[in-house]
């Protein structure tokens, strides 16, 4: 028996059907949420592609990594709800099966020799390991070719004339959610500094005298390993380095604490001191200027930057720049800038976990979370500055729930002009031969 012939003799039965549209939702369910979980957070794909880039030594193409990000949410998503809902029954698997072609190979890649520590198929909404991922992608393949065979053994819920409709739709969702994510902040925060955590508050143990204890990650031949300061590997042996965490022993008087499920972040002036403390561990409101690329901040931005110093100052509220940047870049800045307000060191990978936007602004009180913008999208400074409302016109959750609500009313709306047309034709064809008997009895 030929391949062609059972699958001729298989695609009518009950359970094969079944198999189908169970193929569809798994597939194209996993194909829709990795879409929309990159386009939540265009930055951080972003910063994931150049992971991507760089470890292939591909540095050059870094200017594009947004488009790429953007582009990989938006071609999932929409593969995952032409497979869902059976739109393009012959193409849409063969899409499904391009992309798996492309990226089973780079998960494997990743997982021996691991140049990316996380593959970023889910965003932050779901960390895998690296071999666990490509796992995943081994049976999400073999789900796609499953669907070359059987997928046109099940119709679609929508007709060939409205699918291209079903396509625009989707599109328009993933530009929508990628808008809001990449020029205000994600709809959803799935990082660890959601607003309302406290990013770090102080504690007093029983002892005297505390003691700074910072960790670094390095890794080899993909395996990463934890160091103290006092025995850190040879990066001539083949150790590069990946991050460090800082936080304080708990038999100091002070103690660094945040709500969320990393050992801390570190502040650091420009003798290398911590002052994570001294910057963030007081009463007093603050507010925090992120520069995750001090170099790509326009000089434009310097008098929003300014004004917003100025009028939190008369506030009294404290104003703080973070940027993982060089002493040099961090000077030239203020000198282009005529800044006011002090600089500090903050790890890369920590401070793109708080906030996106570069530069991005973030409103401590009593160092908890009140909000987070990034500074484009702030309305016009003014004094009196009303920090504690400034940032709140931002509702992610409405917007969102905004969004999806208009998405399932297009695509029920497109259902249901798809099949009122069907049904009028039918019911027309069936009235028009009685018309014809009519006017031919008159006429005798």
């Amino acid at each position: 028996m030929t391949i062609k012939t059972f699958i001729n003799a298989v695609k009518g039965e009950k359970w094969c059907r079944l198999l189908t549209v169970l193929m569809r939702l798994t597939v194209g369910g996993i194909f829709a949420f990795s879409g929309f979980s990159k386009g939540i957070d265009p930055w951080g794909t972003s910063y994931k592609v150049s992971d991507y880039l760089s470890a292939m030594g591909m540095e050059q193409w870094a200017d594009t990594a947004l488009f790429i990000a953007v582009a990989l949410a938006a071609i999932e998503f929409m593969i995952g709800i032409a497979i869902i809902v059976g739109a393009y029954r012959r193409s849409s698997p063969w899409m499904a099966l391009v992309f798996m072609l492309i990226m089973t190979p780079i998960t494997l890649w990743i997982a021996i020799t691991g140049a990316v520590a996380d593959c970023g198929c889910f965003g932050d909404a779901l960390h895998m390991s690296n071999w666990a991922t490509f796992g995943k992608n081994v049976l999400l393949l073999l789900g796609v070719i499953y669907l070359l065979f059987f997928n046109r053994s099940i119709p679609s819920i929508y007709g060939p004339a409205i699918q291209w409709m079903v396509m625009a739709v989707s599109f328009a969702l993933v530009m929508a959610i990628a808008y809001y994510g990449y020029f205000k902040q994600p709809l959803i925060d799935y990082r660890p500094y959601p607003v309302g955590t406290r990013l770090v508050g102080v504690t007093t143990s029983d002892n005297d005298e505390s003691e700074d204890d910072y960790t670094f990650i390095y890794r080899k031949n993909g395996v990463e390993q934890e160091f103290s300061i006092d025995s850190l590997p040879d990066e001539d042996e083949g150790w590069e380095y990946v991050t460090r965490y800082h936080s304080r022993r708990p038999h100091g008087k002070v103690i660094i604490q945040n709500d969320s499920d990393q050992d801390g972040i570190a502040i650091l002036d420009e003798d290398g001191n911590d002052v994570t403390i001294d910057v963030l561990g007081n009463s007093r409101r603050t507010v925090l200027l992120l520069f995750p690329d001090m170099p790509q901040v326009g000089v434009v931005n310097s008098y929003t930057l300014n004004e917003l110093n100025d009028a939190a100052l008369v506030a009294e509220a404290d104003v703080v720049g973070l940027t993982p940047s060089t002493a040099e870049e961090i000077e030239q800045w203020k000198d282009v800038s005529m800044s006011s307000y002090p600089i500090y060191s903050m790890d890369d990978s920590e401070l793109k976990m708080v906030a996106r936007g570069n530069p991005a602004v973030v409103y401590l009180k009593d160092g908890v979370i009140q909000w987070k913008r990034t500074l484009s999208s702030l309305e016009g400074v003014e004094q009196p500055i009303e920090l504690d409302e400034m940032g709140k016109d931002y509702d992610a959750d409405a917007i969102l729930s905004r969004l999806m609500l208009y998405f399932i009313i297009a695509m029920l709306a497109l259902l249901f002009i798809n099949r009122t047309y069907p049904v009028m034709k039918h019911l027309h064809s069936r009235r028009k031969p009685k018309n014809d008997n009519k006017e031919q009895t008159t006429d005798n």
